[in-house]
C-alpha cells in the first residue's frame, strides 16, 4: 500500500524565510527518484533547484509558478512505496479517481505534518535539501505515469496500481496517509464542450496548466464546467466555449442598456461615446533579488552615516601596462587580464595600507570590527537584477587569479547559478559603473561593509601631462565610506593611493 508524503520547502540557509517558485521541473504523475530536483525557486540570494528527499509518484503540486511560499509550506506530495505495477507498461483501465488533476490551486495550503526528516526516515529518503548537499547519487531518469494508472486498476501484468488523491492534503498532524486501492469502474460518458455543471467541492479534472491559466485570466470557475475529455477531463475547448458564452451573455446585458441610453430617433453614430476609464498604474511586487536589494540599500541608508569623495586619475599608463601584459608571448604569456582585475588588485593593496576600510560596525556592542582578510565583492548587473558575487581571500591573489575568479563568478551570475554562499560574506565592494557609459556616481555602501569604490568610464580627455596639454585616458574614482570607522583623512589617503597606482602602476611593485 502506498503512502502519500508531503515535501515542504526546506530551510535554504542564510536566514532566508521565503522563496518564489520560478519553474516546476516535474508534473503531476511523474515518477521521481530520491534527490531528484523537482522545482526551481528564487530566494533573495540566488536561484536554486530543490531536490525531493522521497522517491515515488508526484500526486499534487502546491503553488503556481510565480507564487511566493514561506519556508515550511508544502511544495508537493509524493506517493511512495507503490507496488511494482507502477513501472509496467501497456493499456490500463480508467478509474474514477481525480488523479488527472494538475497542480494545486495557487495559494492553497496544507495542514501541518511531521518534519521532512522524520518522513525521510520512514520512507527511505535522503534528507537532501539543496542540489550539491547530502547524498551524491545521480538522479534517475524521469518517468511519467499516466494519471489513469493511479486508480488502483490492475494492469496487464496483474499488479495493482495505486490511487493517490491529488487535491486533498494529508490530515493534520499525520506525516503519511495510506492510500487504499480502488476498484475499476466504467468510464463515464462525455459532455458537450463548455457545458455547466453543479459546483463541486472535489478535485477539478484539469491536467494542463495552460487550461488553468486561460480560465484564471477570464475568471472562469472550472468547478462549474463539465469536461468533454475522458472521465470528464476539462480541455481547452471547454474553457474556450465557456469564455464565448460569458462574452455573449455580457453583450446581451449591455445591448438594452445602450439602447435605453441613446436619444429617441438618434442614430448610433450620433450617440455620444462613453469616456474610457484611465489606465491603472502597474504595481510590481518587491520580492526575490529586487526585494533583497531594496531592503539592503534601505538599511544601508538608514544605519550608515556615509560620505563620498572622488578624484580624476590619468589611466593612460595603466591601460598601456594591461596591453603589454596581454600581448606577451612565450613563457611570460598567460590569460588575458581585465581592467577590473587590475583595479581589484589595486584595492587589495590599498586596503593593506588602510585596514580601517576593511571593517564593519557592531552596533549592539558599539565596536568597530577590523576583518583579517579581504573578501572582495564586485557589482554585476544581470537579467534578474543587481548581484554582488564575492572573490574569497582576494588579498592572497594576484591580478591573474582575481581576473579568473571574476570571470567565473560573472558567468554564474549571468546564468542565475550563483549559490547564496557566493553572494555573501564580502568585506569591501568594487563597483565598475563605467560599463554603463557614465563618469561618476555616489555608490551606496553594501551593508554591513564599511566602504565601496566606484569606477567610471575610461575615456580620452584633455589633461595636463608633463606641463603640456595632451589627450589622455581619464577615469573618475569615487569612494563612499562609513564615517564611523574612519575620518576623511583615512578615506582620502585610500583614494589617493588608488589613484596613484592607476596613474603609475609601478607603485604596485612595492607590494608584490
Amino acid at each position: 500500500m502506498a503512502q502519500v508524503l508531503e515535501f515542504k520547502l526546506p530551510d535554504l540557509g542564510e536566514g532566508l524565510t521565503e522563496a518564489e517558485i520560478v519553474r516546476w521541473l516535474v508534473e503531476v504523475g511523474d515518477v521521481v527518484a530520491i534527490d531528484q530536483p523537482v522545482v526551481e525557486v528564487e530566494t533573495a540570494k540566488a536561484m536554486v533547484e530543490v531536490p525531493c528527499p522521497y522517491g515515488g509518484v508526484v500526486t499534487a503540486r502546491f503553488g503556481e509558478e510565480g507564487t511566493e511560499l514561506p519556508v515550511g509550506a508544502t511544495l508537493l506530495t509524493v506517493a511512495v512505496g507503490a507496488p511494482e505495477g507502477l513501472e509496467t507498461s501497456g493499456p490500463v483501465t480508467q478509474g474514477p479517481s481525480g488523479a488527472r488533476n494538475g497542480s494545486a490551486p495557487s495559494g492553497s495550503s496544507s495542514p501541518s505534518s511531521s518534519s521532512g526528516s522524520s518522513g525521510t526516515e520512514s520512507s527511505g529518503g535522503s534528507g537532501n535539501v539543496l542540489v550539491g548537499y547530502g547524498t551524491g547519487a545521480p538522479a534517475a531518469r524521469r518517468r511519467r505515469i499516466r494519471p489513469d494508472r493511479l486508480d488502483g486498476t490492475p494492469t496487464l501484468s496483474g499488479a495493482l496500481t495505486v490511487e493517490a488523491p491529488v487535491s486533498e492534503a494529508p490530515a493534520s498532524g499525520a506525516p503519511v496517509v495510506p492510500v487504499p486501492a480502488a476498484s475499476s469502474t466504467a468510464a463515464p460518458g462525455f459532455a458537450a464542450p463548455g457545458s455547466v455543471a453543479p459546483v463541486s467541492d472535489g478535485p477539478v479534472p484539469v491536467v494542463s496548466p495552460l487550461v488553468r491559466r486561460l480560465a484564471r485570466q477570464h475568471d472562469i470557475d472550472l468547478r462549474r464546467l463539465t469536461g468533454s475529455g475522458p472521465d470528464g477531463l476539462i480541455l481547452r475547448a471547454d474553457v474556450d466555449g465557456a469564455i464565448r458564452q460569458a462574452e455573449e451573455t455580457e453583450a446581451a446585458k449591455t445591448r438594452p442598456a445602450r439602447a435605453a441610453a441613446a436619444p429617441t430617433g438618434a442614430s448610433p453614430a450620433a450617440a455620444s461615446p462613453v469616456a474610457s476609464a484611465a489606465p491603472a498604474a502597474e504595481r510590481i511586487p518587491l520580492r526575490g533579488v529586487r526585494g533583497a536589494v531594496a531592503d539592503k540599500l534601505s538599511r544601508s541608508r538608514t544605519e550608515i552615516p556615509d560620505a563620498t569623495c572622488w578624484v580624476d586619475a590619468d589611466a593612460t599608463e595603466l591601460m598601456a601596462v594591461r596591453a603589454a601584459m596581454n600581448a606577451a608571448t612565450g613563457p611570460s604569456a598567460g590569460p588575458k587580464v581585465s581592467v577590473l582585475a587590475l583595479l581589484a588588485r589595486i584595492c587589495t593593496a590599498a586596503l593593506a595600507r588602510f585596514p580601517e576600510l576593511n571593517s564593519t560596525v557592531d552596533t549592539e556592542a558599539r565596536e568597530i570590527v577590523r576583518l583579517p582578510g579581504v573578501h572582495l565583492g564586485f557589482a554585476a548587473q544581470t537579467e534578474r537584477g543587481l548581484v554582488v558575487p564575492v572573490v574569497r581571500d582576494a588579498h592572497t591573489r594576484n591580478a591573474e587569479s582575481i581576473g579568473a575568479e571574476i570571470a567565473r563568478l560573472t558567468e554564474l551570475a549571468r546564468t542565475g547559478k550563483l549559490s547564496p554562499a557566493q553572494l555573501t560574506g564580502g568585506t569591501f565592494t568594487l563597483n565598475n559603473y563605467g560599463v554603463f557609459g557614465v563618469d561618476g556616481s555616489t555608490p551606496i555602501i553594501n551593508h554591513p561593509e564599511a566602504a565601496m569604490l566606484g569606477v567610471g568610464r575610461i575615456m580620452p580627455k584633455p589633461w595636463v601631462h608633463q606641463g603640456e596639454l595632451a589627450v589622455r585616458q581619464v577615469v573618475q574614482l569615487s569612494l563612499t565610506f562609513d564615517h564611523r570607522v574612519c575620518d576623511g583623512g583615512t578615506a582620502g589617503g585610500f583614494l589617493r593611493y588608488v589613484a596613484d597606482c592607476v596613474e603609475q602602476p609601478a607603485v604596485l611593485l612595492r607590494t608584490l
